[in-house]
Formats: C-alpha cells, structure tokens, sequence
C-alpha cells in the first residue's frame, strides 16, 4: 500500500513541478506580446477544455453592461476548429503538462508569434520555466529551514541555527556475502552506534554515527585497517557506548581500490535537520539552492566522465583496465533514476520517511529539471537557445524545416535514453 501511496504522490509532484515549469513559459510568452494558444495540465488526449470568454475581453475595455463569464466550457464538437483566444485544458495523460505557443519556430513572421518576438523575448521565454523551478525548489528549501534544513552535504551553508533535530542511528540493510561485514558477523538490521580506531570508544579516537555520510568518511579514512563499531540491536533501548546493549564488533577494511570497504547496504533513520529563524530562512535557502545546483552539475559531469572513461578502458589489452573500466560504467549507470526509479523507489521511501524527506526530494527535482534543461541539448530550452544563437552568430536563417529536423532527432534520442533509463530502473526494482 505504501507502495501504491508513493507512486501516486511521485506523479503528483513530477506533474506539479512540470506544470510550474510551463507556466513560466506562459507568464513569459503572455508578458512578451506573444499568443499562447492552450495551457495544459498533463498531455493529451484532452479529457476537458474552456476556452477564454471574447466577450468578457470586450467588457474589460468598456465595463458596460452585465459582466460575463470569463472561461466558457470548450464543446468537444469544435477541438479540431482553430480557436482565437486561450485554451485551459486537462488531459488524461499526467506526466506533466505543456504551454503551446503561437509560431514557436524562429523563422515564424506572423504578428504575435514566438518567431516574431525579439531575441532578448525568445531568451526570457525559453529560461523562464527553468527560473520557476529554481524559485520552486528556493520556496520548498526555504519552508524546510524553517521546519527543519535536512543535513546534505559537509560543507552546507547554514547561518546559526535555533534548533537542531538529529536522527537515531544508522542500520544496516543488506550485509555483501565474504565482505568484511559479514567475516566480522554484522547483520542486517543491526544499528552502528559509533566506530573507532580502538577496541573503546575513546573521546579522541571514537566517531559517534549518526548519519550514512558519518560511516561513509570513517571507512575511508581506514581503508586497508582495523577498526571497531559499536553495533546494537534496538535502537529504542538507546544504546550507549557503555552499555551492556551495545557489542563490540572488530573488522578489517578492504583496501581504497577494492569496490567497497567493509560491504554493506546502509538506511538512515531519520536525518540531522537544522531550524533557522524566518528571517534567515531566505538567505540558507538561496545558497542551499546554489549548492544543491553545483553539485547536481558535478554530478552529472562526474557520471559522463566515468561513463566515457569506462568505454574506453573496454578498448584496452589489459584485463585489470578492461575490469576497473567495467566499474565505471556500472558506477555512472547506478547514478542514473528514470522516471521508474523516481516515482517507484525514490518517492514510495521518502513518503515512508516522512514529510521533511518528501519535501526535500521534491527540491531536488525540481533543481535537477532546472539543470537539464538549461543544458545545449536541441529537444530542451537550453538547447533551443544554443540552436537559434548559432544561427545568429552564423549570419543565417534558422529555416523551420532545419528547426523541426534538428529537435525532432534531439527528441528521438532523449527517448531511447529515457527508455533504456527505464529499462535500468526495472531491473533496479525486481
């Protein structure tokens, strides 16, 4: 059930930050002179229509008479008819929604029409929906510092917080088989309390876990050694290092270049959260904003760098660089969520973790469509500027024939990316 609750919620949200995103480019057209002839919410087949009230247009001007409606039912009998005023739709397909402009190629001359609007206009239209989703993800971010900033990453900014919300600790999911883990006869379900370089947990040698990332530079930093944890079985016995709840386990580190350290799966309950007063509110949010964004473009750069340099090392005699190269390209693939790995892992846990969790992943998402589409890909905004730029920079005509070739093969490829993406979340899932 919980399941079936998180993919409902996930096609909500993913459809709500969609339908944001166009609505920038709606706020932008409308404000530019240029004619939007239908805002929808999901993708067709239409399910149902109003069209804007001519009349209530004319009485705008003179205020004379009775005031009528403004958006008048749209008869199924006259979809197909060309319509001269807006058209508000709901389709029965919800993955997002859609601001279908007049003369949206560069080359249209027709008064009122993406074409004919000037460059400085085309640039505030194609950005102003990535602008919505950062604005979305700034007001979501800005809610939590006041509610509760989750702790992501080390170096967050954060002004002097009022209060602070830490989690219980860190459990074990799955134990990898002969890894260092299970040798040392950790299992799942347990709970790290704390690890040390020492059989005790000394003040300057113990490190208190509290978070994955807190086990994570640990085991780094005692790659190849022997260390010790702290592990209980009940959280809810609040464990402590000298009580008789808690066991000493010993292990020995793989080393840094084997695939993983001690070999488990980790599940955080709850995470370290940060309370601003609503004054500084703003301020975190905007910067978490911006580091959020740094490190959803590092990330991307890390993937496809990992990605290329994996393929190429295929290409090598020697079988310790075709198997580090093999590893690189299960690294960026592991990296990579579709919409299957969003709406069916990603959003079903975090409503299992809660609101804050929920809110927080939402963020992130909308950051994330913020950054892919600012990218030069021709089927995305960012791509559609580059592509009208070049043109311009190159002295000709984009023809709308070029145009519809260009990002129709662009659309092509995001499509088989999207469906192998797919097809990696499906097997992730089963």
């Amino acid at each position: 059930m919980n399941i079936v609750v998180g993919v409902i919620i996930g096609f909500l949200i993913l459809m709500a930050l969609v339908v944001v995103h166009e609505l920038g480019h709606f706020i932008a057209a409308r404000r530019n002179g240029v004619t939007v002839e239908e805002f929808g919410i999901g993708f067709p087949p239409r399910a149902i229509a109003w069209v804007k009230n001519p009349e209530y247009e004319k009485w705008k001007k003179d205020k004379s008479g009775e005031k009528p409606k403004k958006w008048l039912r749209f008869p199924r009998e006259d979809w197909d008819k060309k319509q001269k005023t807006l058209i508000f739709s709901l389709n029965y397909l919800p993955i997002g929604g859609f601001c279908a402009m007049k003369g949206e190629s560069d080359s249209d001359t027709t008064p009122h029409s993406f074409g004919s609007a000037s460059l400085w206009a085309k640039t505030k239209i194609l950005f102003a929906g990535v602008t919505m989703n950062w604005l979305a993800a700034f007001i979501i971010l800005t809610g939590l510092a006041i509610t509760g900033m989750p702790e992501f990453m080390d170096n967050q900014f954060g002004i002097t917080p009022t209060a602070k919300t830490t989690p219980a600790h860190i459990s074990i999911k799955n134990v990898v088989e002969n890894s260092p883990a299970e040798k040392a006869g950790l299992t799942s379900g347990e709970y790290i309390v704390w690890a040390s370089s020492e059989k005790e947990c000394l003040s300057d040698v113990c490190t208190p876990i509290k978070t994955t990332s807190d086990l994570t530079i640990f085991n780094n930093k005692h790659a190849g050694q022997t260390v010790y944890y702290g592990v209980a079985k009940d959280i809810h016995a609040e464990p402590d290092s000298t009580k008789e709840n808690v066991r000493l386990v010993e292990a020995t580190l793989n080393p840094t270049d084997a695939e993983y350290l001690l070999g488990i799966t980790m599940e955080q309950d709850g995470m370290v959260r940060y309370i601003f007063p609503w004054y500084q509110a703003p301020v975190v949010a905007a910067v978490n904003t911006v580091q959020l964004t740094g490190e959803t473009y590092r990330g991307l750069g890390n993937m496809v760098g990992s990605f290329f340099s994996g393929v190429t090392k295929q290409f090598s005699g020697d079988d310790a660089t075709r198997s580090e190269g093999q590893k690189e390209i299960k690294a960026a693939g592991d990296s990579v969520s579709g919409p299957v790995g969003i709406i069916g892992i990603l959003f079903p846990s975090s409503v299992e973790s809660g609101p804050t969790t929920l809110a927080f992943l939402a963020a992130i998402i909308s950051i994330s469509l913020a950054c892919m589409n600012v990218l030069p890909i021709p089927a995305l905004d960012g791509g559609r500027f580059f592509l009208i730029m070049l043109y311009r920079l190159r002295g000709k005509k984009l023809e709308k024939a070029t145009e519809e070739k260009i990002v129709s093969r662009a659309f092509i490829f995001l499509l088989i990316l999207i469906v192998l993406v797919t097809i990696l979340d499906i097997t992730r899932f089963f």
